[in-house]
């Protein structure tokens, strides 16, 4: 049996603000490091073999955060796959390493036009309505930017084909990235409708874990 580890970033300085975020690219707040820290003390008896996160700096800082709190030997690596930067990490091949890939299919969705914008002000211009619908529908985009259904069908693929390939090997596999990149992946473990997923909601920083056997996805558990 291997396991599933999923944790949404810690707090981002814009989650704090209220902002909304998408593919800009920031930092953790300080709430976020304690988040992050609080999650490596949750998973330190975890052995983590592989770490999966988005290309956005909030999912990587939460990675590094929480590996550091990990009881075990290996040593976490970005792995870096084109250039001169590949040809410079073969020094990893003499330790035993976490291997952390970096995977723009699990960026947060895109916003559009609202990124930068506040959730409260957009409501007030817009209407709770439209907010909600730009926000929790399935397949509503905010203007210039993606849906949920838009963003499940860049991550699902790659999940499909190199997480649950990971999986069947025996690996316990972690993946730091965000809130709707994770809602896609759920939606597909478990087999969630579009009505069901608009519903789920990943809270920052908590380690969501499920046991994978036989091809099955089961015993949800969260941290």
């Amino acid at each position: 049996m291997s396991h599933l580890i999923l944790i949404r970033h810690g707090q981002s300085i814009w989650n704090d603000k209220n902002l909304f975020t998408g593919w800009v690219d920031i930092p953790l707040s300080q709430k976020g490091i304690f988040e992050a820290l609080n999650a490596g003390e949750k998973l330190s008896k975890f052995n983590i073999d592989i770490v999966y996160t988005s290309k956005l700096a909030r999912a990587i800082q939460t990675a590094l955060i929480l590996l550091s709190k990990l009881d075990t030997q290996k040593t976490p690596v970005i792995i870096h796959t084109k250039g001169k930067m590949k040809k410079w990490s073969n020094y990893a091949s003499s330790i035993e390493i976490i291997p952390i890939i970096q995977k723009k299919e699990l960026n947060e969705r895109y916003y559009g036009t609202l990124q930068g914008l506040n959730k409260k002000e957009v409501g007030l211009k817009y209407g709770e309505q439209q907010l909600k619908l730009w926000r929790r529908s399935f397949d509503v985009a905010p203007p210039g930017g993606e849906s949920l259904k838009d963003n499940l069908k860049r991550t699902l693929p790659f999940f499909k084909q190199k997480v649950v390939e990971q999986l069947e090997d025996g690996k316990d596999v972690l993946i730091v990235a965000h809130g709707n990149s994770l809602r896609a992946i759920t939606k597909y473990i478990e087999n969630l409708d579009e009505n069901q997923i608009i519903k789920v909601e990943i809270p920052t920083g908590t380690p969501i874990v499920y046991n994978y056997e036989n091809k099955i996805f089961k015993d949800k558990v969260i941290l």
